[in-house]
């Protein structure tokens, strides 16, 4: 199947264009509608803090889901999974665009989350047509999507709340996820050649997966590396507000370096990953985004108190986590091809559940906002965790493969 995919003349750009969308899915809905959760608030007449339930109620589930995606398409195959996922995010979507009041609001976001199989299936679908190293490459250029998202979500939420009312974002997500269906139905073949097995079987594929040490090394290493960014995610926001002064929408253009940062990091991860090798892209992505937390922690405790001491070190992270997650995602999903979806799934449960934990640390360390200090140093100590277990992920007895 996956020669036949990729012999057949002109199918691998529509693929992989499928793939970027599929992938960016589930970011937008998780960014897009965070400017406008000031309107819900206002207009379903609940408390803010409530509203805000829906990045966290929609993070929880998706580190569910992953595990569930991952083996499910294993056994039945990658493209009913698909399909399955974009209709039940359509119809999330619908739900909270008609929604009358925040609890329906809120159910709306959990059903959104079933866009988490596109997060885990693009990068499995990737490892099914290409070997390891190359997987590496392009599963760099797919999670792109996954880049570009967050760096034009909260504009377009933005700028459509503005413009017609806190709905008209999800109105996009909703045209978005039919978009996503379609060209899954019309460009995406079954890339799985090795479905069946039973719920049992699936199991033992976990048992399998953590009983492996190289697992365990580079998919802490991905998790450590992604809490980085979740930490900041959670304590961000309050030192821009309370430290540094900033409006929400002067937050938005600083945190774009750090979307932009990723970018360039899946694109380094596309271009050199099959030269470098695996191991050392990871290595190198690590020790990126320590060095930008160290420089940050620096100039903030000798007195800095500009969003550049703050912002342009963060956007390390972004080329470290463009550097780190698709070749660790590439090294986690080859050690077993055959249980690719399980592994991609695990992985990500880890990742999300690891992000939303790091989150409230974030948050907390940031003392209220006034504490940035606290907050580069507990993500320095975070970016230091990741970059030994990478050395010793690079070092461990064959690797990852």
């Amino acid at each position: 199947m996956s020669q036949a995919i990729l012999s057949r003349p002109g199918a691998v750009r529509p693929l992989l264009a499928t793939l970027v969308i599929l992938a960016a899915v589930s970011p937008l809905a998780i960014n897009m509608f965070v400017p406008s959760m000031p309107s819900i608030a206002d207009d379903l007449g609940a408390p803010y803090a409530t509203v805000q339930l829906g990045l966290s109620l929609y993070l929880f589930p998706m580190a569910v889901l992953q595990l569930v995606a991952g083996p499910v398409s294993d056994r039945i195959g990658r493209r009913p999974v698909l399909i399955a996922g974009m209709t039940i995010f359509i119809i999330g979507s619908v739900v909270c665009t008609l929604a009358p009041n925040v609890e329906i609001f809120l159910a709306g976001r959990v059903i959104q989350t079933a866009s988490a199989a596109g997060l885990v299936l693009s990068r499995t679908i990737i490892r099914d047509i290409y070997p390891r190293e190359k997987s590496a490459s392009m599963i760099g250029y797919v999670v792109m999507g996954m880049a570009v998202a967050p760096m034009i979500a909260p504009a377009i939420g933005g700028l459509a709340d503005e413009i017609a009312g806190w709905r008209a974002p999800f109105v996009l997500l909703t045209l978005f996820g039919v978009a996503a269906l379609v060209a899954t139905l019309a460009f995406l073949p079954e890339t799985n050649e090795t479905r069946g097995g039973n719920a049992r079987s699936q199991i033992a594929t976990w048992g399998m997966l953590v009983r492996m040490p190289a697992f365990w090394l580079y998919a802490m290493t991905s998790t450590l590396a992604s809490t980085v960014f979740f930490g900041f995610l959670g304590g961000g926001p309050a030192v821009s507000d309370a430290f540094l002064g900033q409006t929400p929408f002067e937050y938005g253009l600083w945190f774009s370096l750090c979307a932009l940062g990723y970018l360039i990091g899946n694109f380094l991860s596309g271009r050199f990953s099959q030269q470098r090798g695996i191991e050392a892209m990871v290595r190198d992505g690590s020790l990126v985004t320590l060095v930008g937390m160290v420089v940050s922690l620096a100039l903030f405790a000798f007195g800095a108190n500009h969003p550049a001491a703050l912002f342009i070190p963060i956007a390390l992270i972004g080329v470290g986590n463009g550097l780190v997650l698709p070749n660790a995602t590439a090294a986690v999903i080859s050690l077993k091809p055959e249980a690719s979806g399980a592994a991609s799934g695990l992985l990500g449960a880890m990742q999300i559940g690891g992000g939303a934990i790091a989150s409230v640390i974030g948050a907390y360390a940031a003392g209220g906002g006034h504490s940035p200090v606290g907050l580069t140093a507990t993500l320095s100590i975070m970016a230091l965790a990741a970059l030994v277990v990478a050395l010793i992920a690079i070092r461990a007895p064959g690797g990852a493969g």
